[in-house]
């Protein structure tokens, strides 16, 4: 049987911010429940393996339902990925068992963290973060169902690449061929001029979807210090093209780790060109349960499904890395 979750609240309260560039994208957010859509299990429940937290899901449709794939933590920290599904976008019923949980070497310690699921021609492409204690990678499965998963392996290897010093995370894959390739944004990090360590976006490609590099030799977005994203420029979920260029929504953090999404404008025919940059957040954290929790200060969006075919969305995103939240986004790109 599936854990069932009911919002406390049926109210539609609005908090979302304007961006500044009005003259390119305008994201209106609105929230649809004062408490989250997912909370943490019980430590004694069958549940157990996300008694600690339950954030940071990827979303899409299958079968006329929602369905998340949410980062899980049990209380020794370990992450594995779960499945929700719902009718009506915000009651969920939690699969009773993890659909990927660490095996391979480089995901045993940590696990698997952090999920973007984009749906090509019949097939699921997960990216996830594995992390082993010791390092974090970003690592790509694939799947028929969303249920059953084959890992494709590491495709970004960490302390490799043209660009990325340390780690690798957050790949979101466009779900359309530009110029004959596939491309994906994903997080790297490496010291500003100041030798401050940044998490930075970079953007890869790829002839089959499996095999990934970098495609270009710097990262494609520029750190601006004390922005929004001074610290943290993280992809969110899978590009948008639209018809002025390829939309990206994505995580930003300041110096003081404050965390809250934004959005980026990229050339249709050069992926790696930005056209148009938020100034601010969208939204940021305001009710209790995302300011409070395992990381504080934290709207993490990283699933968004569309209503229509318009670009009213609903978004979901982890709050203070221990719930899941939801949102109503109507974006215009004029």
């Amino acid at each position: 049987m599936f854990r069932s979750f009911v919002l406390f609240s049926s109210l539609f309260l609005s908090y979302g911010l304007i961006s500044a560039d009005q003259s390119k994208v305008e994201v209106r957010a609105e929230r649809l429940s004062t408490q989250p859509v997912l909370s943490p299990a019980t430590q004694s429940s069958a549940q157990s393996w996300y008694s600690l937290g339950i954030f940071n899901p990827t979303a899409t449709k299958r079968n006329g339902k929602t369905i998340l794939l949410f980062r899980a933590q049990d209380d020794k920290h370990t992450s594995r990925i779960g499945y929700a599904e719902s009718t009506d976008g915000l009651h969920f019923a939690v699969r009773p068992d993890p659909i990927l949980s660490p095996e391979t070497d480089y995901e045993k310690g940590g696990g698997l963290e952090d999920p973007r699921v984009v749906e090509i021609g019949g097939t699921y492409y997960l990216t996830y973060t594995g992390y082993n204690l010791h390092d974090a990678q970003l690592c790509l499965a694939t799947s028929a169902d969303l249920i059953h998963w084959k890992r494709v392996g590491v495709i970004l290897p960490a302390y490799k690449g043209t660009w990325n010093e340390k780690w690798t995370k957050s790949g979101a894959i466009i779900p359309t061929k530009i110029n004959g390739k596939w491309w994906m944004y994903y997080l790297g990090t490496r010291k500003d001029p100041e030798g401050k360590e940044r998490d930075y976006m970079g953007l890869a490609s790829s002839i089959d979807l499996l095999h990934w590099r970098d495609a270009t030799r710097e990262p494609v977005l520029t750190q601006r210090p004390s922005a929004f994203d001074s610290r943290v420029m993280e992809p969110g979920p899978a590009p948008i093209l639209t018809d002025r260029g390829i939309l990206l929504l994505y995580n930003g953090a300041d110096d003081h780790l404050v965390y809250g999404p934004g959005w980026v404008l990229f050339d249709r025919s050069d992926p790696s060109r930005v056209l148009a940059r938020a100034d601010h957040p969208f939204v940021l954290p305001k009710f209790p349960w995302e300011k409070t929790g395992n990381v504080p200060n934290v709207i993490f969006l990283e699933g968004v499904v569309r209503n229509d075919s318009t670009l009213n969305l609903t978004g979901y995103y982890g709050a203070a890395d221990k719930y899941v939240g939801a949102l109503s986004l109507k974006i215009s790109v004029p």
